[in-house]
């Protein structure tokens, strides 16, 4: 009983600390906030109102009455280089690193800095010699990183190469796959310029970095072709399939016109039929259905594109059904086939894009480097209205 009866009698006690312990934390809080500069806390609330213009002049203030606070400048150097005002973001971090004064932590955090006003303005070179006085400090990797995305503007393949094994090096993570596509846009531009025999060990090694590599195995099946050897061509364009089925799209119009160039369209056909029936894509259908027409006759095409669009109910396998109704129509019957047919096909040209799926850019052509965000292998090959309706 004493011993409940004590138990009670330090509850209040407790209460008491408490008390006194927040008591003394507000204190410190508010000795704390009486030494900020007011114009931080206008800065703040101008800031949180959308509004930054004039938090940029309550900053400019505070920095004119303290030049000693680095963190006001990076603050300051940041919005300058939101609302594009890349000269006064650089002479900002221009200026943090005449100091000589400035912690090394900091120093380096100024460079990074002014790296990202480079690049804002478009001044590569100087961005480039800017990070690299990064790599022997803590922004390493970020300096790595944004050295990587500049090679990759400069379109400087072989660099970019060197950048993204360095970045596998440093531990922050795998580049294989852009690795890979490096050396295919090496190979690519070998092909251009006609040297395909240059274009195959650059190949060789896409496909060492990604064994999944699609496009390397497209460009593989380019350079045989362009070697003469059509047959193996055709191998590595239907490994495709093994990749990926819906990336046969990509590569059907060269399997076609290969098996036509030996002497076999009809077995060409066959293949991409049964692409067709794995992988439903207008694409493959656009390929398939030009290939019936030629080889089988108008109702085998009618045929082909109607059962497609039952099995894939789309705006674009209607305008392909329109087209080949009016094939053979009569020519009243053509007239509203007509009328129809523009009418969808105008609609479906917005419709008939690719888009990123990190992004949401949106394109006419396919691309493996995404123009919007600079990522790679984000777009499916499909257009927009098949994901939509697949999803």
């Amino acid at each position: 009983m004493d011993f409940e009866l004590w138990w009670l009698l330090g509850i209040p006690a407790f209460f008491g600390l408490g008390w006194i312990a927040a008591r003394v934390d507000i204190r410190q809080l508010v000795s704390e906030s009486r030494t900020l500069p007011r114009g931080y806390f206008k800065g703040l609330n101008h800031l949180l109102n959308d509004q930054p213009d004039k938090a940029i002049d309550s900053f400019i203030e505070i920095v004119k009455q303290d030049p000693e606070t680095t963190e006001l400048h990076f603050a300051l150097g940041n919005l300058f280089r939101r609302r594009g005002e890349t000269e006064r973001a650089i002479r900002i971090h221009q200026n943090l690193l005449s100091r000589p004064d400035l912690p090394a932590d900091e120093r380096a955090h100024a460079e990074y800095e002014l790296g990202q006003d480079y690049l804002k303005a478009g001044l590569l070179d100087r961005a480039e010699e800017t990070y690299k006085r990064l790599l022997d400090t803590s922004y390493a990797v970020q300096g790595r990183r944004a050295l990587l995305e500049i090679f990759q503007r400069e379109k400087e393949w072989q660099r970019a190469i060197e950048a993204a094994l360095a970045l596998q090096e440093a531990g922050s993570g795998s580049r294989q796959k852009e690795i890979a596509q490096f050396y295919c846009e090496l190979a690519q531009d070998a092909l251009v310029h006609m040297h395909p025999d240059d274009a195959m060990p650059l190949l060789e090694r896409a496909l060492q970095a990604d064994r999944t590599s699609v496009r390397a195995t497209m460009l593989v099946g380019d350079v045989l072709l362009a070697q003469g050897d059509t047959e193996g061509a055709l191998n590595s364009w239907r490994r495709v399939e093994q990749q990926s089925v819906p990336h046969v799209a990509l590569v059907a119009q060269r399997i076609m016109d290969g098996y036509r160039k030996v002497g076999r369209p009809e077995e060409g056909l066959s293949l991409l039929k049964s692409y067709l029936q794995q992988a439903s894509s207008i694409d493959l259908l656009e390929v398939v259905f030009k290939a019936v027409l030629e080889l089988e006759g108008v109702e085998a095409a009618r045929q082909l594109v109607g059962d497609e669009l039952r099995r894939t109910p789309t705006l674009l396998g209607l305008d392909k059904f329109l087209e080949a109704r009016m094939l053979d129509a009569s020519p009243a019957v053509l007239s509203e086939l007509s009328l129809v047919k523009n009418l969808v096909h105008g609609y479906t040209q917005k419709l008939a894009r690719y888009q990123c799926s990190h992004c949401g850019f949106k394109a006419r052509q396919f691309y493996w480097h995404c123009p919007g965000c600079s990522r790679w292998e984000t777009y499916p090959p499909r257009r927009t209205e098949e994901l939509n309706v697949m999803n």
